[in-house]
């Protein structure tokens, strides 16, 4: 009975063996189908991943192509005649010195020489894109600046006089207009959608070569190389030439004005720099309404905030602006802004670096009440301040040479930070336009390294106002030694902070 049970199970052994063996070659055949059907596709699933990851700017070419134009310009230049002012001066010294004429005046009234004539050349070349279907087109400033004659040229090389209707040097950004109509225009995009890493193309003229296009991915934005304008940084390949066209997304749409490159040669390196379109759009708004472009103004010269100087102020992180400077029967000196100000907030929004500040108040229109928040002494102020029109730079105003003597007033404290200080004559704080503060004689030692020098006025201690030595001593007295003592200081017309550490 034992056998019989004992072939039993082995036949039944065997039957699963054979089950399994047969189960195996099921899905070798299954595997091999499955790996059969994955090579069919391969010859087409690169090129579908290609497809997603580089991509195609034929379309957009024709999309927007149609609306980038050639922009050379010409100039007047005077040739012959040479300068009258200085032939007459030659003249009299060849009378005075040899009694005679110069060789080759003019006798008896003829001239001897051809009457200056005007003759015009070519100047430069550059480019645009056209902005409405009745013939304004927006470029560079600079690539108008100084021209007697505007040509513009299409893709279809019909060319036109064009009239220059403003140029804004600040931003780098004209309108011209020629006379036509039913023109192809461009579609201006959102600077703020626009992404670091994202596909961009422009279009342009480099070197003369015209309807050139190139390609490349935004490599930065809100660069601050300019005061007016934060600036969209690229990797497309931008050449004389280009200045003045557009810079395209993947959509087709102008996102900026491709305007300066980085470059030790001349020739592109990599880096070039276009104007947000937003903030070019706004400047044309204008240039077409009025011909030129208003800003406003506060009439401060501003620096930047240090983390040494935020921290021993007790203004935490560095931000906002500090005023180092402000102008006289300025809308900023009318408001009560003082040298040494932060500035942290213009009409509520915060100023998070100093090139912020120019850029909202040049924005915001001449005559408009807007509010100012300024750090000073340790905490935060309101004030009101009406914006003027911004008008040419002033230079600094120098402080009268005349100096009353001052009795020096030698003091521990300042010894120990290496400075000799003395009190303000009346005649220097009427120059000065200040109630008070103290004279730097002398800096040596930790005053000298923290950039202190004579002549500087020391307005205040650690925050804490100083209007003679013996102020000074005092509130110097009250600072902690551990920590350098922040010194706000006057040097001509411009305020700063100096950080010195006092000897123990």
């Amino acid at each position: 009975m034992d056998i019989v049970l004992s072939q039993v199970f082995s036949r039944k052994k065997l039957m699963m063996l054979k089950f399994e063996r047969n189960k195996l070659r099921a899905c070798a055949l299954a595997g091999a189908l499955a790996v059969a059907s994955t090579a069919a596709l391969l010859p087409s699933t690169p090129a579908f991943a290609q497809a997603r990851v580089l991509p195609d700017f034929t379309d957009l070419v024709d999309q927007v192509g149609p609306a980038v134009v050639n922009i050379r310009t010409v100039e007047k230049v005077t040739q012959g005649g040479g300068n009258a002012e200085m032939d007459e001066e030659m003249q009299e010294f060849f009378r005075r010195f040899f009694g005679q004429p110069m060789p080759g005046t003019p006798r008896q009234g003829r001239p001897n020489r051809p009457a200056p004539q005007e003759e015009e050349r070519p100047r430069g070349v550059g480019s645009g894109f056209i902005l409405s279907q009745d013939g304004y087109v927006m470029t560079n400033a600079h690539v108008v600046d100084g021209a007697s004659e505007v040509l513009v040229t299409l893709p279809d090389k019909r060319e036109f006089k064009a009239r220059i209707v403003g140029a804004d040097k600040r931003t780098d950004v004209a309108v011209v207009k020629i006379d036509a109509t039913g023109l192809p225009a461009v579609k201006v995009g959102d600077v703020s959608k626009l992404r670091v890493g994202e596909w961009v193309m422009a279009i342009g003229s480099p070197f003369g070569l015209e309807n050139t296009v190139t390609a490349g991915i935004v490599s930065a934005k809100q660069r601050d190389t300019g005061d007016y304008l934060p600036f969209i940084q690229t990797d497309v390949a931008i050449n004389p030439g280009n200045s003045g066209g557009p810079l395209i997304n993947m959509r087709g749409e102008v996102v900026g004005i491709n305007s300066q490159i980085y470059s030790r040669s001349g020739g592109f390196m990599g880096i070039s720099f276009s104007i947000p379109i937003d903030e070019a759009i706004r400047v044309s708004d204008q240039l077409r309404a009025f011909g030129r472009v208003s800003r406003g103004r506060i009439g401060v010269q501003i620096d930047q905030v240090t983390k040494d100087v935020a921290e021993s102020i007790g203004l935490g992180k560095a931000q906002g602006a500090l005023v180092r400077g402000v102008e006289s029967g300025s809308p900023g000196e009318k408001a009560g802004i003082e040298p040494g100000d932060i500035i942290t907030k213009f009409d509520g929004k915060s100023i998070e670096k100093p090139s912020d500040l120019p850029r909202l108040v040049g924005n915001t229109k001449p005559g408009t009440k807007s509010s100012v928040t300024v750090f000073r002494r340790g905490s935060s102020r309101d004030l009101n301040v009406i914006i003027a029109e911004i008008e040419p730079d002033k230079p600094a105003r120098r402080t009268g040479d005349r100096e009353e003597p001052a009795a020096k007033t030698p003091g521990a404290g300042a010894k120990s930070m290496g400075l000799a200080l003395s009190d303000l004559t009346e005649l220097q704080k009427r120059e000065l336009k200040l109630k008070g503060g103290v004279k730097v004689d002398a800096a040596t030692d930790s005053a000298a390294r923290a950039g202190l020098r004579e002549g500087d006025v020391i307005l205040a201690v650690s925050n804490t106002e100083v209007a003679n030595v013996k102020e000074f001593e005092t509130a110097l007295a009250k600072a902690d030694r551990s920590k350098p003592v922040s010194l706000l200081f006057r040097r001509g017309d411009w305020a700063q902070y100096a950080l010195v550490r006092p000897a123990r």
